[in-house]
């Protein structure tokens, strides 16, 4: 199902997609060397409930998880790159992690994802490849607008993902987003100019390109969850919630 919203509900989605970005804000600059990741979906807990929203998460049990997911925030770090399940592990220096949430707020879900090295090491790799994810979503960004074609996005977020030499994985992507967290269309990470679906003014998107550093090959943890890369390698994962506009496209989690 492809949702598009009207008009009245567009404040809406900025109040959730504004919510979205100041958690993950807080919780990034409360990340630090000997951080429990429990405590931070502890914190993101309190932070959604606090607000009035409910978490997309907690209940989520898609076909290829062994769900329900039973927590508030995706924590992945290192050679996790989607769905990393929070444990009771400490943060290291020099650890490259993703948070990626999703909320629910008066009836309209947000979506974002944000990737940073934890404390002052920095692996070899780690910042180049949170680079690429952050231009090539900056890319895909700039691509969309009414009238655009789906394939349009993706090629503009894949050309950013291969000039940097990264594998580029189909498997999971971007996809809608309105009343329920995952909805059509898809947006593959990659793809072919002015093929697919037509942008519509009130369609919400969240635009998310990962990569691992060397394979494109998915793994799963005993957890049921966490995806990581096959090889063992860096990964990282840059997300946002847009909403198409009648003259572009409006940021919905922009940081403040």
């Amino acid at each position: 199902m492809i949702e598009i919203l009207d008009r009245s509900q567009l404040p809406r989605a900025r109040a959730a997609g504004a919510l979205v970005a100041r958690v993950l804000q807080e919780c990034r600059s409360r990340c630090t060397v000997g951080t429990n990741l429990l405590e931070v979906d502890r914190w993101v807990q309190r932070a959604v409930l606090e607000a009035g929203a409910e978490s997309c998460y907690v209940d989520y049990a898609p076909s290829f998880g062994r769900g329900p997911f039973g927590h508030y925030v995706c924590t992945s770090v290192g050679d996790a790159v989607l769905h990393g399940l929070p444990h009771d592990r400490e943060l290291a220096d020099g650890d490259l992690l993703t948070l990626d949430l999703a909320v629910s707020l008066h009836g309209v879900v947000a979506d974002a994802a944000v990737s940073f090295v934890v404390g002052t090491a920095r692996p070899a790799g780690s910042e180049a490849l949170i680079d690429a994810t952050e231009r090539a979503l900056a890319a895909g960004i700039a691509a969309a607008g009414p009238g655009v074609r789906l394939g349009d996005v993706s090629h503009a977020i894949g050309s950013v993902l291969h000039a940097a030499g990264y594998p580029v994985s189909t498997e999971f992507g971007g996809h809608g987003v309105g009343s329920t967290m995952h909805q059509d269309p898809h947006v593959p990470n990659t793809g072919r100019p002015g093929r697919g679906y037509r942008l519509r003014p009130g369609l919400l998107l969240a635009l998310e390109p990962w990569v691992m550093a060397d394979t494109d090959e998915l793994v799963t943890d005993p957890d049921g969850w966490t995806l990581r890369s096959a090889t063992g390698c860096l990964t990282a994962h840059s997300e946002h919630t847009i909403a198409v506009t009648d003259d572009g496209v409006e940021v919905l989690t922009a940081a403040p």
